[in-house]
């Protein structure tokens, strides 16, 4: 399949602020602020939604690499916004900005990756992985 996904092309994903994104709630943390690992899944997910409107039923994503900063908190009742920009695109690997805010300032920055994967193909490999396991 030849991958034309354009460079340029932004995402967006939200999620409010609530005691089930804590940093308490995913054990992330001691205090009721928005988890760092809620934060790396919104990015991600902004990613991904970027990549999976682009492609076809048998295509998606998948992450490879992330590396961001949280760099402010949010409290409860905020909402986030996630944003995803595609920097470059080398034949499967797809490279992206990342950043988030919280409607007061930014929170969180960094870079991500994704590898383009055929659906099939990819579940097969990973159901091995419990057929090794279970000794069959």
């Amino acid at each position: 399949m030849d991958f034309s996904i354009k460079t340029g092309l932004r995402r967006e994903a939200t999620a409010m602020v609530d005691e089930h994104n804590t940093a308490i709630a995913m054990g992330s943390g001691s205090l009721p602020v928005y988890a760092t690992p809620a934060l790396a899944a919104l990015m991600e997910k902004a990613a991904a939604e970027l990549v999976d409107a682009e492609l076809s039923g048998e295509w998606t994503s998948v992450g490879t690499l992330l590396n961001i900063e949280h760099i402010a908190a949010t409290p409860i009742g905020l909402s986030v916004r996630a944003e995803a920009e595609l920097t470059a695109a080398e034949g499967r690997k797809l490279s992206f900005c990342v950043t988030a805010f919280d409607g007061v300032e930014m929170i969180g920055r960094g870079t991500h990756q994704r590898f383009l994967v055929k659906k099939e193909n990819f579940m097969q490999k990973a159901v091995c992985k419990t057929l090794k396991n279970s000794g069959q």
